[in-house]
């Protein structure tokens, strides 16, 4: 439903929430971690071959100082006035800086693997929670074309309670990123959400109209917003996961403004170019309560495989699919028992009767274009985004309680998970959970079938 968007980092004298600008500062230098992944070609996912990639954390989180000293251009949740009393004077008078990646984010990366841990206290700095995007090489992330191929891989995120979301998603950022940190620096990024978060976008400062959060003292909203084709293909935690594609019009990078964005960010979630709802299958929503969770038939308490097929080819997007494997098993999604829904894969028809049955007024994801839309986002080429987060916008709810939460929960589509719904709230999550990590590995990419073996008939 809601995207990976409401990130924070506490600041102290190192600013870890600051973001992209024009300067490179030279405190830090920037070595990305490497992770490697799999390009697979054959079936049965026996012929693979390595990608040697690396990882690069999102310029939101960077520190952004004067460019001649170390005062923090934004800290807390507030820019400088004096370094930045607009956007193009922030643009010259800011440094970006490189990133620690394990000291000051908790971010550590194995042969194929990567580990993003909650809340780390850094020496200057306590950060919480995290956004990394996989590259093709120092100065330009991977761009994956998801119509026709699927997407494989290993997640453990047991240690992920209520109000925590560790997930992995596309989304139609540009390949380069923006201005001159580029993509090294973790510039460039879009959702479906019409993200209003970001410090800089579109290679300029978002300071003008800049409006500190009133329940999060380390982040704000700015007048723009950076609008993109979103495909959620695993948010989750151990009690809920949704799969989710979000359409957009245009399907690209766009810039929009102020109320005219729409998304989590405005006042009117409806008001811009993209789907903020998304057309999703959650197991728990449709029905099926005894099927993910610890000690259930996907069972969260242990590392599973996770695989989802796009159907289609070129920009024809037909149906999106999904497996797990576990203890050597695969296991299809579940059928709904709702009545009315039928089918455990994504389709344009399985979207229209997502509509009617949970009887939702409004449905953005057809009217942005629905499953052609993002059959031509696809074809753009998507960024691979993975990442951990709290929600201070709803605590999470639409992930994993009942949501609304003034609406009946045996209303069909109400209830996504077991959760209190009045859990979720970031200061108790950071407080009672600081030490949750999610990993993600052994990533695989490749024609339908080349990933891992599928059932005959599935």
């Amino acid at each position: 439903m809601m995207s990976s968007f409401a990130f924070k980092a506490i600041t102290a004298f190192l600013s870890a929430s600051a973001t992209t600008a024009q300067l490179i500062g030279k405190e830090q230098t920037e070595t990305h971690p490497k992770m490697a992944w799999k390009r697979c070609t054959g079936k049965g996912g026996n012929s693979c071959t390595n990608v040697n990639g690396e990882v690069v954390i999102d310029a939101n989180w960077r520190w952004l100082h004067v460019k001649d000293g170390y005062a923090n251009c934004y800290d807390g949740n507030k820019w400088n006035a004096t370094a930045c009393p607009d956007n193009k004077q922030c643009l010259q008078n800011c440094a970006i800086e490189g990133a620690d990646y394990q000291g000051t984010y908790g971010i550590t990366a194995g042969s194929d693997s990567l580990t993003l841990k909650f809340i780390t206290k850094g020496q200057y700095a306590t950060n919480i929670g995290s956004r990394l995007y996989l590259m093709k090489d120092t100065n330009n992330y991977e761009m994956f074309k998801l119509v026709g191929n699927e997407f494989t891989f290993d997640v453990d995120l047991s240690q992920l309670p209520c109000g925590l979301n560790g997930a992995l998603y596309f989304v139609s950022m540009p390949q380069k990123g923006f201005g001159t940190p580029g993509a090294k620096y973790g510039t460039g990024y879009c959702d479906a959400q019409c993200a209003r978060d970001l410090k800089y976008i579109n290679g300029e400062a978002n300071v003008e109209g800049w409006e500190p959060s009133s329940n999060d003292p380390n982040a704000g909203v700015g007048k723009r917003g950076a609008c993109c084709a979103e495909m959620d293909i695993w948010e989750a935690n151990s009690i809920s996961t949704a799969l989710t594609p979000h359409s957009c019009q245009p399907e690209g990078y766009a810039v929009c403004e102020d109320t005219t964005c729409g998304g989590t960010y405005s006042l009117d979630r409806y008001a811009g170019s993209c789907d903020a709802n998304g057309c999703d299958f959650n197991p728990y929503r449709v029905g099926v309560k005894d099927y993910y969770g610890k000690g259930m038939t996907v069972d969260t308490s242990k590392k599973m495989t996770v695989v989802t097929q796009f159907l289609g080819s070129g920009t024809d997007l037909q149906e999106i699919k999904r497996f797990y494997v576990q203890d050597g098993k695969v296991i299809t999604n579940p059928e709904p028992t709702i009545p009315g829904m039928t089918g455990n894969s994504l389709t344009q028809a399985w979207c229209d009767t997502e509509q009617k049955v949970f009887q939702e007024d409004v449905y953005p994801f057809n009217k942005f274009g629905g499953m052609a839309s993002m059959g031509k986002g696809m074809d753009l080429g998507m960024v691979l985004v993975m990442s951990l987060w709290d929600d201070h916008y709803a605590n999470m709810l639409w992930l994993d309680s009942s949501y609304p939460t003034d609406a009946d929960p045996e209303k069909p589509g109400v209830a996504r998970g077991s959760c209190d719904i009045g859990s979720g709230v970031p200061a108790d999550v950071e407080s009672s959970s600081p030490n949750a990590q999610v990993k993600f590995s052994n990533i695989k990419f490749g024609p339908i079938g080349s990933t891992f073996a599928q059932p005959a008939g599935t």
